[in-house]
């Protein structure tokens, strides 16, 4: 009988998603190298923070510049784009932080980092940047999927990106972006009204 009971629906919120001008700024708010080179290939790759946490450095292909996501979500491999100004920072972070398997690497060298600590980093550099928003390592996977909509980029290829196993998933992204908001016209603007007139005080 437990079965045909309805269940409730969970609330639906809208992801918070930050400009260009407020990425930047969390971006280059931390001072430690390796808090900077996180936050930038969670944003740069659209990245789950689990996804994050175990990447590899032998994941860092700059022969055919992607970055390989081992099992993420569903237990699926993917590939995703290495971005041209990431791939400088992290063989920046490389020579002097020296990771061997892990990318980034927690307290012990041989674990990888945890999600909690990568929490921790994120909301800290929303701090540092005087960011009103509330920022986790999540946001800045809802970021990289809204500003490629906004770039011109199709759902179903973004689907791929982001690795979202349905598409519905993947056009909320559809709602937050001011840019596919903007391309729609309401059906007010194309009724054949007078413009509206000033009022006089």
């Amino acid at each position: 009988m437990i079965d045909d009971i309805p269940q409730p629906k969970r609330p639906y919120s809208l992801p918070t998603i930050l400009s260009p001008d407020e990425i930047a700024a969390l971006l280059e708010a931390p001072r430690r190298l390796k808090s900077r080179a996180m936050l930038t290939t969670l944003y740069a790759a659209g990245l789950r923070v689990s996804e994050l946490c175990h990447l590899q450095v032998a994941d860092v292909d700059s022969a055919c510049m992607v970055l390989r996501i081992r099992q993420g979500k569903g237990q699926q491999d993917r590939y995703v784009m290495l971005s041209l100004r990431l791939l400088p920072l992290l063989r920046h972070y490389w020579q002097q932080d020296k990771p061997r398997t892990w990318l980034f690497p927690g307290p012990d060298p041989t674990k990888p980092i945890t999600r909690e600590t990568v929490y921790r980093i994120c909301h800290h550099a929303g701090v540092q940047a005087g960011l009103a928003k509330p920022v986790h390592p999540h946001t800045l996977r809802h970021c990289f999927a809204s500003h490629l909509l906004e770039a011109g980029v199709d759902v179903r290829r973004l689907q791929l990106l982001v690795g979202h196993q349905s598409l519905r998933t993947t056009s909320r992204y559809l709602h937050v972006s001011p840019q596919a908001l903007h391309a729609i016209p309401s059906p007010l603007d194309t009724l054949p009204l007078d413009a509206p007139r000033e009022s006089r005080p």
